[in-house]
């Protein structure tokens, strides 16, 4: 097979090629997720705490559907990274063509079902009263950009795949800039609220997918896509699905656990609603290097495997596991000491701040807990044994995440640090099973 035109792992140190593609996805990220922090803080400079809750809540629903979306096509990164350490080019071009069929059909249908859903869904999630309008309007924006927001995640999962994070991070960086001015000329020139925001959002999304498109026409990746490759092949869309799909549900019912603990608070008042919207947004934040190694991990450890290399692809875990445990037990210290001043940037409110603060003191464990079971995640994402990382995450949901923060709110109506203990008291229950779940897999492929 001819030699695929992408970035090769199998060969030099460890930590050097971890550092490579992280830290460009990292920034990916961190920009990101500066879109809805950018959404939240301007919106909080502009109008009053009904309006930051509705975007807090709107960004929320929003920010499930893009890890959903994103942990679908981490069948794509898999597929691609195995088919680049394999040399096997035909391979990589089958997966990126069955790739685009299968998220086309996904985004439209998604998008005219959601938006025919919003009022329900707005009143699932027991959206207070005063916000409820606001939370409409947000969403029904941003439902009808869905087709953008899930063409930029695919181009991106392909990029990774190749071992190219940089690319992405490029795309997403005019994107940012362009939302950040958007959300000043419509929420503060123009006052459109929550609308404002969730068209800035859109708009800027919208962007970074016609830039990316650009740089794929003018780019020679090495792989040649032709139509035969744009037919759907059984073979390839279950490897798609079969690896996909599990991370998929699991980081859906991660977010429909946030969700969960959102409507918990919703049900303790407007104050209580916005202080964990705001923690929500900020622990997104503070989870871009976690997240980075699951999908840093996932990405290098298929090519270490496509390649035959199952001791680097160990190694690599080993490595991701020790950096993310360090930056997590770093900010779960720091925290401490900061976490008021950080939440009253996005809500002058004093009790929003006073009680966001309790929150984010008692969440921000659980960065150094999902630091560790993300980069098994991704270890087993690696192995074709994605439906892992489903079982640990299911588990800690049902057995501790949900009914921890609910307890915690009826025993402790006061105080939002007991929700915050037991949602890092979920992520404990994860590292646990994800060891346990690594032995055997080992003694399986050894």
């Amino acid at each position: 097979m001819e030699r695929v035109k992408a970035r090769d792992f199998n060969s030099g140190g460890v930590m050097s090629n971890i550092l490579y593609f992280s830290l460009p996805y990292l920034l990916s990220y961190f920009l990101q997720t500066l879109y809805g922090m950018a959404d939240l803080f301007i919106i909080g400079q502009f109008d009053g705490t009904e309006a930051t809750t509705a975007v807090s809540l709107g960004s929320q629903v929003m920010h499930m559907l893009t890890v959903i979306l994103v942990g679908l096509a981490m069948g794509t990164t898999v597929s691609i990274g195995q088919a680049v350490g394999a040399r096997d080019q035909k391979r990589a071009s089958e997966s990126i063509g069955n790739t685009v069929v299968l998220f086309l059909g996904i985004s439209l249908s998604l998008t005219i079902l959601l938006t025919a859903l919003v009022r329900p869904i707005v009143s699932l999630i027991s959206t207070p009263e005063e916000a409820v309008e606001g939370t409409i309007r947000y969403l029904t924006i941003c439902f009808l950009g869905i087709p953008f927001i899930t063409a930029y995640n695919v181009i991106s999962s392909i990029f990774r795949g190749l071992g190219d994070s940089k690319s992405p991070m490029y795309f997403i960086a005019v994107a940012c800039s362009v939302n950040i001015a958007l959300d000043y000329l419509f929420m503060g020139a123009f006052h459109l609220g929550p609308a404002g925001a969730a068209l800035g959002t859109t708009l800027s999304q919208t962007v970074s997918v016609v830039i990316a498109l650009v740089a794929i026409c003018r780019r020679d990746t090495g792989l040649s896509l032709g139509k035969a490759d744009l037919r759907p092949e059984k073979g390839t869309m279950e490897q798609l699905l079969r690896i996909g799909l599990p991370v998929a549900l699991q980081d859906g019912l991660i977010q429909v656990s946030f969700i969960l603990i959102t409507i918990i608070a919703n049900r303790r008042g407007l104050t209580d609603a916005a202080a964990v919207g705001i923690v929500e947004k900020i622990i997104s934040f503070v989870f871009l290097v976690p997240s980075s190694m699951l999908s840093t991990v996932s990405a290098l450890c298929a090519q270490n495997i496509g390649a035959g290399q199952e001791e680097r692809a160990r190694k690599t875990l080993r490595y991701a596991i020790c950096m993310a445990t360090g930056f997590g037990l770093f900010m779960a210290v720091l925290v401490q000491f900061i976490a008021n001043p950080v939440v009253g940037l996005f809500s002058k409110d004093i009790a929003v701040m006073i009680q966001g603060g309790w929150y984010f003191r008692g969440y921000i464990f659980d960065c150094m807990f999902a630091g560790i079971h993300f980069s098994f995640s991704g270890y087993f994402c690696a192995c074709g044994r994605s439906e892992l990382s489903f079982l640990h995450n299911i588990v800690s949901i049902i057995l501790v995440r949900i009914p921890g923060a609910y307890f915690m709110s009826k025993l402790f109506p006061t105080s939002l640090l007991p929700m915050g203990l037991a949602t890092a008291a979920g992520s404990l229950l994860s590292v646990i099973i994800c060891v346990l779940a690594y032995g055997w897999l080992r003694r399986q492929r050894s």
